[in-house]
């Protein structure tokens, strides 16, 4: 599909897949919403990018608030592609993974497990939702195609560690529905596909830790190439799923080959 005179979102888009992402998008010719929290970051990227890039500050948890970037987004240019791949905190009273049952024997609280899959889930498929019925008014492109939503799982979707549980039911979710909403928005031309990354070195390794200790302590975990995967080349698979009409319905894994 092509983006010329087209807009896009990214949900997450200071962030570091988010980052590369729009720079890859608007470099295929689209002008980007980076649609997220961290304001700083967020106007610096869209000053640095240009090309009609803007930042708008969204909380992926106010569903008020995702559909005035949409809007944004519709303002500038026909929406042709979506990509989701915003984080967010902690559960309140949580600091990261947490076991079912931790060490001394507490439980974790429902409250922190559906937290978590608001924030990795639900805000997805809010943002899908919306993104599909904007996608759904434009002229159609080549093949009937008139957008693309791509959102992010996890290969903690697949095979979680300890402390992972929400998570993973969250990344799970993703993978699950990613076939079954290609298959609801097939009669509108719109497709639906998910990357599942796996260890990456993104913000949330870089905010505590040297770029050079994470790669030492994550990076042989994975096969081949042995080191942290770069949000570069996230952003070079959602590109090329923009690209490629035929990349439907999907989940495709970026790790390296890492399993656990």
């Amino acid at each position: 599909m092509d983006l010329t005179n087209a807009s896009a979102i990214v949900t997450g888009g200071a962030g570091g897949f988010g980052s590369a992402t729009v720079r890859k998008l608007a470099a295929q010719g689209a002008r980007v919403v980076i649609a997220d929290v961290a304001d700083e970051r967020g106007q610096a990227l869209a000053k640095a990018v240009g090309g009609g890039c803007v930042y708008v500050r969204t909380d992926v948890m106010d569903e008020a608030s995702i559909a005035q970037a949409i809007a944004t987004a519709v303002d500038m240019a026909p929406l042709r592609a979506a990509v989701v791949v915003h984080g967010g905190p902690p559960a309140p009273g949580t600091a990261g993974p947490a076991r079912v049952v931790n060490r001394e024997g507490v439980r974790l609280p429902l409250s922190a497990f559906v937290h978590t899959v608001n924030v990795y889930l639900n805000s997805a498929f809010a943002v899908t939702s919306h993104a599909a019925e904007a996608m759904a008014k434009n002229a159609p492109l080549a093949s009937n195609q008139r957008g693309v939503v791509i959102n992010t799982a996890s290969i903690a979707g697949y095979e979680g560690q300890p402390g992972q549980a929400a998570y993973s039911a969250a990344k799970g979710g993703i993978i699950g529905m990613t076939l079954t909403i290609a298959r609801d928005l097939a009669p509108l031309g719109i497709r639906a596909v998910a990357i599942a990354p796996g260890t990456f070195l993104t913000l949330a390794y870089s905010a505590r830790m040297t770029d050079e200790e994470a790669q030492a302590k994550w990076g042989p975990m994975v096969p081949n190439p042995r080191r942290m995967g770069d949000p570069e080349e996230y952003a070079m698979l959602a590109g090329h799923i923009v690209e490629n009409d035929f990349m439907n319905g999907t989940t495709v894994r970026l790790d390296g080959a890492q399993r656990f």
